[in-house]
């Protein structure tokens, strides 16, 4: 009479091996990949943020990071943490090595989410004289006229952010007022409809010019070659 097989199965042990051995390949081709394209990331990124330069500050051939902080300015490596309390920016120079003027980051809450703008400053008028989106959720139509309406970037092209006597803040703070209502060149003129997206640009832009250029103008001559 035949014998009933019996199905062997394997150990426990062995079957934990197996699991080791297999998270052990995937993690190895997971990191492979990873650093294959770090590279490739880094480099993307930084080919975007130039060209985000270069459109807030017309004339820019070359971007240096930077730091300001409390203690002065320093250079950043690609990647490199700010120091706590610095800010982030990035000096911009024509081919001549000539510095054009500044980019910086600014952010403040919109009608969906955190509106974030890049602003270029030009050093000799003192004034912010462009600026790009960086990211926003806002409701397309209304909210993303920030980037298409004319009347609305007209408000940028010479944005009065000098410092005051001291250098210790703005001389007056930037604010956004009621469509048509502008009167004075620290003013942004609001869209209409899109109140509320207007105002966290203008927001962004002064909390970021308030932190920013009282640590950075006293130490702009650093900058020039």
């Amino acid at each position: 009479m035949n014998q009933p097989s019996q199905i062997q199965t394997p150990s426990g042990g062995k079957m934990i091996a197996t699991m080791v051995l297999v998270a052990s390949i995937c993690g190895v081709l997971i990191v492979g990949a990873f650093e294959g394209t770090a590279g490739a990331i880094a480099e993307n990124k930084r080919i975007m943020l130039e060209r985000a330069v270069f459109k807030v500050l017309p004339g820019a051939a070359g971007v240096r990071e930077y730091a300001a902080t409390a203690a002065g300015i320093q250079p950043l490596a690609a990647g490199e943490a700010v120091p706590a309390r610095g800010v982030r920016f990035y000096a911009a120079y024509d081919a001549a090595g000539v510095l054009k003027g500044i980019a910086a980051e600014a952010g403040a809450k919109g009608y969906a989410d955190t509106v974030r703008v890049l602003y270029g400053y030009d050093t000799k008028c003192q004034c912010i004289i462009g600026i790009g989106v960086v990211s926003m959720r806002e409701t397309p139509g209304i909210g993303d006229k920030i980037i298409t309406d004319a009347a609305f970037l007209k408000n940028f092209e010479a944005l009065d952010v000098r410092l005051n006597s001291d250098l210790s803040a703005l001389t007056n703070a930037v604010r956004v007022v009621k469509h048509g209502t502008k009167m004075n060149a620290w003013e942004i003129d609001a869209i209409a409809g899109a109140t509320v997206t207007s105002k966290a640009v203008g927001r962004g832009i002064n909390d970021s010019a308030q932190k920013l250029l009282p640590m950075l103008v006293p130490h702009i001559a650093e900058l020039k070659p």
